[in-house]
């Protein structure tokens, strides 16, 4: 499905990240990995090459725009192309009631969440443009399409992905090159390890998906491959929740 593509993930040290690296492998694909967490990165990366891929590791961190440049800059000097690129960098921050959400804490999950996602698209769609086209895939969250208390800096990160997601769509949709967002709800991640160690609150969250249970990183990186594939070719600034159920209550 993707032999002979380079295909490129952020926030690739674990979780979603990992998992869409280890997909892409296997469909064929040479994996740029790239994360801030350098051993795990390389981890990753390793992983791929047990698959029998090429991999690359660069160290970048997603909310600095020249780190996001160079981390282009790296796969075109390394591969030649980019033809497919998942901004899946992100952190969870701070919890609390909007009146009450501290400055910095709102600065450091915009900073991720939603600048480093422009980022990438900015560098990304560059280098695609040299090849005459490519897929760029933003995760997003089911918090991208509802509200979420106590969350505030995350959910208006991730409302933020979308509609960076649709204007980049619509400006490059003639040039090849297709831009979509995915939705997951609340999966099997370090990001939410904390709330799984609470029983009541785990329960909460499970019994939130109508399925009767959290995602899995797979789950999520099936579709990324797909969207990244030229099977999805006539696809692009579209938003696909996979979230076991959510957003249908």
């Amino acid at each position: 499905m993707l032999k002979d593509k380079v295909a490129l993930v952020t926030g690739a040290a674990s979780g979603i990240g990992r998992a869409v690296a280890l997909v892409w492998a296997r469909e064929g694909a040479r994996v740029v990995v790239s994360d801030i967490n350098e051993e795990q990165g390389r981890e990753t990366a390793e992983l791929v090459r047990e698959l029998g891929a090429e991999a690359l590791f660069v160290r970048a961190d997603a909310g600095n725009a020249r780190d996001h440049e160079e981390l282009v800059a790296q796969t075109l000097r390394n591969f030649g192309h980019l033809d497919a690129a998942c901004n899946n960098a992100g952190i969870g921050g701070a919890s609390g009631p909007t009146a009450d959400y501290a400055l910095d804490a709102w600065d450091a999950v915009l900073r991720i969440n939603l600048s480093g996602v422009f980022y990438g698209c900015k560098y990304q769609i560059a280098a695609m443009q040299q090849n005459g086209g490519g897929s760029i895939i933003n995760m997003a969250s089911i918090l991208g399409a509802v509200g979420f208390a106590n969350s505030v800096a995350y959910t208006s990160a991730k409302h933020g992905v979308l509609g960076l997601t649709k204007a980049a769509a619509l400006e490059y949709a003639a040039k090849g090159i297709r831009v979509n967002a995915v939705g997951p709800a609340f999966i099997h991640t370090p990001m939410i390890s904390g709330l799984e160690q609470d029983a009541a609150t785990h329960a909460a969250l499970v019994a939130a998906h109508p399925m009767g249970r959290l995602g899995q990183p797979e789950e999520i990186a099936e579709l990324v491959a797909w969207l990244a594939s030229d099977r999805a070719s006539f696809v692009t600034g579209a938003y696909y929740p996979v979230d076991g159920g959510y957003l249908a209550r």
